[in-house]
């Protein structure tokens, strides 16, 4: 069975009041996570399917093409592996 770890390379926080959580997906995985993301999220704009602005369950995100994510407003790691769980598996 599949877990988050099998996509995510690194998650990097950002410092400041709202939490960001920048997210870099595996070169060989990035492509499929890419796939189930769009899947499962509401795609509110897309820049020539490069860049996604992307919400899913209340909480905005940008999906980038090369394999990166950038998730806004977060409380915690925690709130994030689950929306990553939920969205990846």
């Amino acid at each position: 069975m599949s877990t988050v770890e099998d996509y995510v390379a690194r998650i990097e926080e950002t410092c400041g009041e709202e939490k960001h959580f920048v997210i870099m997906f595996k070169y060989d995985k990035r492509n499929e996570a890419i796939k189930k993301i769009l899947k499962k999220a509401k795609v509110e704009k897309s820049i020539s399917r490069i860049i996604f602005e992307l919400t899913f369950e209340n909480v905005s995100f940008r999906l980038y093409g090369t394999g990166k994510a950038i998730f806004r407003n977060l409380k915690d790691k925690e709130e994030l592996r689950k929306i990553l769980a939920d969205l990846l598996l």
